[in-house]
C-alpha cells in the first residue's frame, strides 16, 4: 500500500491545472437565436428507434408575430436557487421570459431540455433543464444501493419509496432531483468543475447549460477527438474535480467518459443524482474503485500513462473526510 502511495506522490509533481475552476466568459444570447433539437440518447438502440429530431424549430413554430405575452414569465422567483453568489451571466429579473428550444438528451431517468430565459428585447442566458420521468415512464438502476447512508424523516415515505408504490416512485423523482441541486451546490461551492444548479422545482432541475451560445452542447468525453497529450491534460483536470469530491466525502457513483464533458479544454462532471458518501455508505469504497477503474481505463486506452485506477482510488480514498 505505501508503494502505491509513493508512485501517486510521483505522478502528482506534474504540472496540472489549477483545482479551482475557470469560468468562462457569460454565454449571452439574443431572444430566440440559439437553440438544438437533435436528441442525444444515452444508449441509442441499434436499430436507431431510440434516436429522432424532436421536430421544427419551436422558434419558428411561434412565427414572427408571435407576442411576449405567449412566452411564460420566468419561474426562478418561485424556485429554490442555487448557491449566492450567483454567476453574473444568470439572468435574475422577474420579468424575464422562459422559452424552451427543445430536447437535448433524452435518457431512462431523466431527459434535458435547453432553454433560453431572456429579458424580452435584451440579453438572455441559456440553461439546461433536467426533467426526472414520471413514475410510469423512469427506470433507477441500484437506487437502494445509492440511497444507503441518505436519511428521510417520515416513515410513511421511507416505506413507500421501498415498497415502490406510485407515490413512493414519485418521492424518488423529486429526492433524485434533489439530491443532485445538493451535490451541484455543494461541488460548485467546493471548487469543483461542475455546472452551476439555477433552481430545482419538484422533480425539475435547471443548470447551467455547458455547450457554446448556438445552443450546441459541450461533447461528452467518449466523443471527445484528441492526441495522447489532449487526454493527458485532460485526466490531470479531470483528476483535481475529483480530488475535490474525495475531500468531501463524495465519489461520483456512476463515473465514465459519458458523464464527463468536454468544454474549453477541461473536463465537467454531470449526471451527478447519484453521488455515494464514502463515509455513511458502507458501500462507498467499493463505488470510488469502480469509478476509478472505469475513468482510468479509458484515459489507459488512449495513451495517459498516469491513468492507474487503483492508484486513484488509494489517493482518493486518502483524501476522503
Amino acid at each position: 500500500m505505501q508503494d502505491l502511495a509513493d508512485r501517486w506522490s510521483e505522478q502528482d509533481t506534474r504540472r496540472r491545472p489549477d483545482r479551482r475552476p475557470v469560468r468562462s466568459a457569460p454565454r449571452i444570447v439574443l431572444e430566440g437565436k440559439s437553440g438544438r433539437h437533435t436528441v442525444d440518447v444515452d444508449e441509442p438502440d441499434p436499430t436507431g428507434s431510440d434516436s429522432a429530431d424532436v421536430g421544427p424549430d419551436p422558434i419558428a413554430a411561434r412565427g414572427d408575430d408571435a407576442g411576449d405575452a405567449e412566452i411564460p414569465y420566468s419561474s426562478y422567483d418561485v424556485a429554490t436557487h442555487g448557491p449566492d453568489p450567483a454567476p453574473e451571466w444568470l439572468i435574475r429579473s422577474l420579468s424575464a421570459r422562459d422559452t424552451r428550444l427543445g430536447v437535448i438528451k433524452t435518457g431512462k431517468e431523466a431527459d434535458v431540455s435547453l432553454l433560453d430565459r431572456s429579458l424580452p428585447g435584451g440579453p438572455g442566458c441559456l440553461l439546461a433543464v433536467k426533467t426526472y420521468r414520471s413514475s410510469e415512464h423512469r427506470q433507477f438502476h441500484r437506487d437502494a444501493e445509492y440511497q444507503e447512508g441518505r436519511r428521510t424523516r417520515r416513515s410513511r415515505e421511507t416505506r413507500a419509496m421501498a415498497a415502490r408504490t406510485r407515490f413512493g416512485r414519485d418521492l424518488l423523482a423529486g429526492k433524485w432531483a434533489g439530491a443532485e441541486f445538493q451535490a451541484l451546490t455543494a461541488l460548485w461551492r467546493s471548487g469543483a468543475r461542475v455546472p452551476y444548479p439555477v433552481q430545482i422545482i419538484g422533480s425539475e432541475l435547471m443548470m447551467e447549460f455547458i455547450g457554446g451560445p448556438d445552443g450546441a452542447a459541450a461533447p461528452r468525453l467518449a466523443d471527445h477527438d484528441g492526441d495522447t497529450q489532449d487526454f493527458t491534460e485532460l485526466w490531470h483536470d479531470l483528476v483535481a474535480s475529483l480530488e475535490v469530491l474525495a475531500e468531501d466525502g463524495l465519489t461520483h457513483g456512476d463515473l465514465s467518459q459519458y458523464n464527463v464533458l468536454v468544454h474549453e479544454d477541461r473536463c465537467v462532471l454531470i449526471d451527478l443524482p447519484q453521488t455515494v458518501d464514502l463515509v455513511a455508505n458502507p458501500q462507498g469504497r467499493t463505488f470510488l474503485e469502480r469509478d476509478c477503474a472505469v475513468i482510468a481505463q479509458f484515459f489507459a486506452r488512449r495513451g495517459v500513462q498516469a491513468a492507474d485506477g487503483e492508484l486513484l482510488a488509494l489517493h482518493l480514498a486518502g483524501l476522503a473526510h
